[in-house]
């Protein structure tokens, strides 16, 4: 150190009038070697007793008070922060007959909850077009809503945005894959494409569905629209998911197998739908003795269910169209809390998230969020 400490001394010297490239030209090639290896030398020194001062610094209390005897006026100090402990927040259907400013609030009260992630379970747009120009619009606008989120928005695909290969194909060019898996603080969250049918029955449903509609749209009624080909095709109701989507999940639990919880989202049931083509079983299978929840959508209507030990979540609106269903028809988010004990589920409702005001964000007083406060449903909203 001492040796470092005067070749700098020698290089102020010499440096007073000359640069350095001309001092180390006045040396031998062998002082070069010695003064160049004395320098890095030195460097490394005084990093080491930086970093050192550095990690030395106590680091202050989460918690102090100046109480030095006698009794506390609170509970404990055993406080809710576990390591590894985060909140991520879901949002439910916002098409299939959308009702104006209700996402949009919904994204403003995100940001009021401040979650670290946010996930959804599919209908992000109307869909319903061949149009690739239509479709390409509809998802601008709908990424445009999103970017105001401050947390990272993680998609999911519904019947409304995969109906048909121009809708599967326009998804995979502007998101890429369908189905996916990640990893977040020793969490697996996996994300499945229920639309999972064959080229084949993709399009039959498709053409299927656009017949559908046209017929509503000229008139018909709810009930002929339940009585269509399309309104009694299971995969109207049910999520299908094909064997390699199956396989692909099970490698994901697969390979991390020591996460402490599972999360799963989709937009429809598939365990619902008996067929031989349908593999979503398997996916349970390998989830056999794991902590999971499950979240799906489709339905508009708040539904609880306890499957395989867990929690399969049917969540309602944010912002689509609301039905005459079992369950509750309301707009809402969930704020889920996880940590190494285990995860938390709350349902909020839209209409009771206020800012700081004591109003819902964006003139959102002005708004209904619940489907027995509305007028009856016309037949163009009908979900589909």
């Amino acid at each position: 150190m001492i040796h470092a400490i005067l070749l700098i001394s020698d290089f102020q010297n010499n440096l007073a009038s000359d640069n350095l490239s001309d001092y180390l030209l006045s040396m031998t090639t062998k002082n070069q070697v010695a003064v160049k290896t004395r320098f890095i030398f030195f460097v490394l020194c005084l990093t080491t007793l930086v970093f050192s001062a550095c990690k030395d610094q106590p680091k202050p209390p989460d918690f102090e008070h100046g109480i030095t005897s006698g009794e506390t006026p609170w509970t404990h100090e055993a406080f809710d922060n576990a390591n590894g402990k985060f909140t991520f927040a879901v949002f439910s259907d916002l098409t299939g007959g959308e009702r104006p400013r209700i996402f949009d609030v919904a994204v403003t009260q995100l940001n009021l909850l401040r979650p670290e992630l946010i996930l959804c379970v599919g209908d992000l747009i109307e869909g319903n077009h061949q149009n690739l120009q239509e479709l390409n619009k509809q998802w601008d606008v709908f990424d445009a809503r999103t970017a105001r989120a401050r947390a990272p928005v993680f998609y999911v695909g519904g019947n409304h945005d995969l109906s048909g290969k121009d809708m599967q194909d326009t998804w995979e060019e502007r998101y890429g894959k369908r189905y996916y898996h990640f990893v977040y603080k020793n969490v697996l969250f996996l994300i499945l494409d229920t639309e999972d049918n064959s080229p084949e029955r993709v399009e039959e449903i498709a053409t299927a569905r656009r017949e559908a509609i046209r017929q509503l749209d000229e008139g018909g009624s709810e009930e002929d629209f339940a009585k269509s080909v399309y309104g009694q095709m299971p995969e109207r109701t049910y999520g299908n998911i094909g064997k390699e989507q199956s396989e692909y999940f099970e490698r994901a639990i697969s390979e991390n197998p020591d996460v402490h919880w599972t999360f799963l989202f989709m937009h429809k049931a598939p365990w619902k739908f008996e067929a031989e083509q349908n593999h979503f079983e398997a996916v349970e299978n390998a989830l056999a003795g794991k902590s999971y929840t499950l979240f799906h959508g489709h339905e508009h209507a708040y539904e609880h269910e306890s499957r395989n030990g867990s929690d399969y979540i049917q969540l309602a609106t944010t912002g689509g169209v609301q039905l005459d269903k079992e369950g509750r028809s309301v707009d809402q988010l969930v704020l889920v809390t996880v940590d190494d004990k285990g995860a938390d589920v709350a349902n909020l409702l839209l209409e009771g998230i206020l800012d700081k005001t004591g109003h819902i964000p964006l003139d959102g007083d002005t708004l209904r969020f619940e489907k027995a406060k509305y007028r009856p449903i016309q037949k163009d909203s009908i979900h589909n």
